[in-house]
């Protein structure tokens, strides 16, 4: 078994999308629901809170500078030391009330709305959105429950897009072209006692890689969506991954200390019996990931947050 050992502990209360950026040798990710923003120096392995009180639900790499950011209010452009800019709102009408996202190789974004509410039957389903290089933002796919991760396969035709309350990975035609994706269908199911899919990355040699929310686990998915191994974490909410490092074989993992989703949970599940989670985790397999794709958007006039 690879050794899993802690990088830092904030005590996050929803730990999410881990990312490496090549440029500076630096790790970043979130704590959603605490609303922090952090780096890690992988050189030096000093972490710090870079932002407070401002909600990063997801986030790409921007090409010139900064981030891409997907929140509860839209989506953000913010160049990483200064305020945030509110750009978009709604999607061919519908509210762009966003968790995850995904530069792909042109430079748009792909981001996931949702609106699940457990107090309902009825609530109304998300989206997948795509927002263009010239900052225009349509619906491409309709139907998500609860949307999280995504990820492209490295020949770049396909998308594989997470809808954890429906407990799917959907794969689909991705045409880089224009941008287009086609042709949804289900890579992989998984049993309620498997836990819930969350964050995915995708490694260089095409198979996907899976964290499972109440699983205390992250997978490695075929091609085929055949599971390929299993490697337990110490929480239960095991949230999100990434592959860094200066040769790409470093994987970061990270968790969320808050229990949530509970209606969701496998049968049993005792979340006072547990340990939930909370730190930032590091383990190195010798298997290589990808860099990630970087945002090259126009983005038009603010609007009001």
């Amino acid at each position: 078994m690879p050794e899993l050992t802690m990088l830092a502990d904030y005590g996050d209360l929803c730990g999410e999308g881990p990312m490496w950026d090549r440029r500076t040798q630096t790790l970043y990710w979130t704590d959603i629901t605490g609303k922090r923003f952090y780096r890690l120096n992988w050189v030096t392995r000093e972490h710090e809170i870079i932002r407070s009180g401002f909600e990063v639900a997801g986030y790409a790499f921007d090409e010139r500078r900064g981030f891409v950011v997907v929140n509860a209010q839209g989506i953000w452009q913010w160049d990483g030391v200064n305020d945030p800019r509110l750009a978009i709102t709604e999607a061919d009408g519908t509210k762009c009330q966003m968790n995850d996202c995904i530069a792909d190789p042109k430079g748009r974004l792909f981001a996931g709305s949702w609106f699940y509410d457990p107090s309902r039957e009825d609530y109304p389903l998300g989206n997948l959105i795509c927002v263009n290089t010239d900052g225009s933002a349509h619906v491409v796919d309709e139907g998500i429950h609860l949307a999280n991760g995504l990820g492209f396969s490295p020949d770049r035709n396909r998308l594989y897009f997470s809808d954890s309350v429906a407990r799917l990975v959907y794969a689909y035609d991705y045409r880089e072209s224009d941008g287009r994706v086609s042709n949804r269908r289900v890579f992989k199911r998984f049993a309620p006692e498997e836990g819930l899919p969350d964050g995915l990355t995708v490694d260089a040699e095409g198979f996907i890689w899976c964290a499972l929310w109440f699983g205390a686990a992250v997978v490695r998915l075929d091609p085929d969506g055949k599971v390929e191994r299993k490697i337990q974490t110490p929480a239960t909410q095991t949230s999100s991954l990434t592959f860094g490092g200066p040769d790409w074989t470093d994987m970061f993992v990270t968790t969320a200390g808050l229990p949530d989703s509970l209606l969701l949970a496998p049968p049993g599940y005792q979340p006072e019996s547990v340990y939930s989670g909370g730190p930032l985790y590091h383990m190195n397999l010798g298997i290589p990931g990808r860099d990630e794709y970087r945002c090259r958007i126009a983005f038009r006039t603010e609007v009001t947050a």
